[in-house]
């Protein structure tokens, strides 16, 4: 009798003392309300910088390249002089337009006073009237010979102002394909590019999906897609994380789908004044893939996966925990988006999943989610 009496007090010593043999309370977990706000969803799409202008350079005349007054790859300003032709074919080619104008203003004066003269003459009878016709028409060629002249002149000016090749506009430009003592055809011969990068274009391709989702807001907003959606703003970020993300606006989306591949190319314009964004470049943009509506935000960690449904855990005042499907979207904020299954008055499980099963209770810690999910 006093040995039971013994193994009683043991064990109840033992059950005072071991946390596995004492009596549990519900296990602890951390619970708060959704965040319901307005918010609008954001497709991603890869696309490519391209430049705002691009422009090759070419010599308007034939001859031998005399000098390059850039540095390849530096920032030039419009009209700077970039390359000399040899100037002397030009100038000689000047002074002869010019000689050709004083020898037809001659020959225009001389003209004109025989022609005077011969209305003179003709009156009292002293010439016949066909001396006079061929005197006017003397005096007409030479008035036609000297506009030729003039003519002749300022092309021969355009010539030597187009052996001076000054940049179209202002950009960055490339290196000089041709070093001095090359032969340049007018026209045809490539000396370089410059290209505008502030500001500079985005360009990515959007399918037939996405094109009939964007249209649909752009008429809902009164705009056209095809106009740029009225400038709609969009974010773009490069691979370097350390970049912060570009703020363009879209301006320009192309007037049909490609047959061939099912999707329509769209332009966003951004500024880019420190040169960092460069045409070539490969980057991520994130359009507008909503109107604004009321979301419901939850945080990543609060998704539970069971095979392919996606679930949150809801408690009720007592503890009690229910599962609630969900169809997620989307994330926002820091927060995943739930277009299905909640409304934004539940109470969820945020932390503490493992001990949250169906069915059980727990003893929860509310807590309020902020707007915007610390990183």
């Amino acid at each position: 009798m006093r040995r039971i009496h013994y193994i009683v007090s043991v064990c109840v010593l033992l059950g005072l003392t071991n946390p596995t043999f004492a009596q549990q309370g519900p296990p602890p977990v951390t619970a708060a309300k959704p965040v319901v706000k307005t918010i609008v969803e954001d497709d991603e799409f890869v696309g490519r910088f391209g430049a705002s202008a691009d422009v090759e350079v070419r010599a308007r005349v034939t001859g031998f390249l005399d000098e390059v007054h850039f540095t390849d790859g530096s920032l030039v300003e419009k009209d700077q002089l970039l390359f000399t032709i040899d100037q002397r074919q030009f100038r000689t080619a000047l002074r002869q337009a010019q000689a050709q104008i004083d020898i037809a203003e001659a020959t225009g004066a001389f003209t004109a006073e025989q022609l005077e003269r011969a209305e003179a003459l003709v009156g009292n009878g002293t010439i016949p009237q066909s001396v006079v016709d061929e005197r006017r028409e003397a005096f007409l060629a030479a008035q036609g010979a000297l506009e030729q002249a003039r003519a002749a002149l300022e092309l021969a000016q355009l010539d030597l102002e187009y052996s001076e090749i000054r940049a179209p506009m202002a950009g960055r430009i490339d290196q000089a394909q041709l070093d001095p003592g090359n032969l340049i055809t007018a026209n045809q011969t490539v000396l370089t590019s410059i290209v505008a990068t502030d500001p500079i274009h985005f360009y990515f391709d959007i399918d037939e999906r996405f094109f009939l989702a964007y249209a649909r807001d752009a008429r809902a907003r009164g705009s056209v897609l095809q106009e740029g959606s009225a400038g709609l703003e969009v974010r773009i970020t490069v691979s370097d994380s350390r970049v912060p993300p570009q703020i363009g606006r879209l301006d320009f989306s192309e007037n049909r789908i490609d047959p061939d591949t099912g999707t329509m190319r769209v332009r966003a314009v951004l500024p880019n004044p420190d040169e960092l964004l460069t045409p070539g470049l490969f980057g991520r943009v994130n359009v507008p893939g909503s109107l604004p509506y009321d979301g419901v935000l939850i945080p990543d960690a609060a998704v539970v996966s069971d095979q392919n449904r996606r679930l949150v855990m809801s408690l009720d005042e007592s503890g009690n925990v229910t599962p609630i499907p969900i169809r997620p979207g989307p994330r926002i904020d820091g927060y995943r988006v739930v277009r299905d299954g909640l409304d934004g008055s539940e109470t969820i499980v945020i932390e503490g999943l493992v001990r949250a099963r169906p069915g059980s209770v727990v003893a929860p810690d509310i807590v309020e989610l902020p707007p915007v999910a610390a990183n």
